[in-house]
């Protein structure tokens, strides 16, 4: 097929799925976290949760459970997560009975080639994360025509406008935000009406929690993801993907996801 039907018909679907996840948010407008939890698995046959395993992941997970024990988890392990996050998130798996949890690591060869001796990140954060994070992330992501994120508007004024359901630029995939319009008291509550074990370095100060060497704790008050990235111009681990191409956080769109 010559190379303007093709961008012709990937123009057509990009504008099929823009208007399929407006009819979306405009039906779920009004509707609970968990209506948009179930309705996305519903409308969406190949879905997936990434999960970071972090200080508030326990929520979206329970919430994703009470559907569906049987949907796929992907929890990306960049090899420099704190150990008390790896054994949460074995503890939580097995508390709320997940049945198809992934872990999802760089390859090897990947590692060798562009951080053989795990320095990457004392000179570019942002490779480091697309290396150890975005790449394997996206891999695991390239069988499935959605994923759930716990993504919400308060978090950053980056995702002031988060909506429930987005496309993903470049990809043809959904995003889901079940979580979008939550405020932290919402989460407080949740976990506490739900008795949810809590990430334990949050009692040790950590309200936001990522790898070891780039998460310090916070100090009373401070913004919560004040630890992560500290005294860097950096707020975001991933990256854009813009007419199908990668992009690092920030550039040419102006802001990050």
């Amino acid at each position: 097929m010559p190379l303007d039907e093709i961008q012709t018909e990937l123009g057509r679907e990009r504008c099929a799925l823009t208007e399929r996840v407006g009819a979306l948010n405009a039906r779920f407008r009004h509707h609970s976290a968990h209506d948009v939890m179930h309705g996305a698995l519903q409308e969406a046959e190949h879905l997936a949760l990434v999960s970071s395993f972090g200080a508030e992941s326990v929520v979206l997970l329970h919430m994703a459970a009470v559907v569906d024990k049987d949907i796929p988890v992907l929890f990306v392990d960049t090899q420099f997560l704190f150990t008390e996050t790896l054994v949460y998130q074995q503890e939580v798996s097995e508390r709320l009975g997940l049945r198809n949890v992934h872990i999802i690591r760089t390859s090897d060869e990947d590692v060798a080639r562009d951080d053989p001796y795990g320095a990457l990140r004392l000179r570019d954060t942002d490779a480091c994360c697309t290396l150890r994070k975005t790449i394997p992330l996206q891999r695991a992501l390239s069988g499935y025509d959605g994923w759930i994120t716990g993504r919400k508007r308060f978090q950053a004024g980056t995702r002031a406008a988060l909506d429930f359901f987005e496309v993903e630029d470049g990809t043809g995939r959904i995003k889901v935000n079940p979580l979008a319009h939550w405020a932290p008291e919402d989460v407080r509550a949740y976990m506490d009406e739900n008795r949810l074990p809590r990430h334990p370095l949050v009692a040790k100060g950590y309200p936001s929690i990522g790898c070891a060497p780039c998460t310090s704790p916070v100090k009373e008050g401070e913004d919560p993801r004040a630890g992560r990235w500290r005294d860097q111009n950096k707020e975001e681990c991933g990256i854009h993907f813009v007419d199908g191409k990668m992009v690092r956080a920030g550039e040419k769109t102006g802001e990050k996801t």
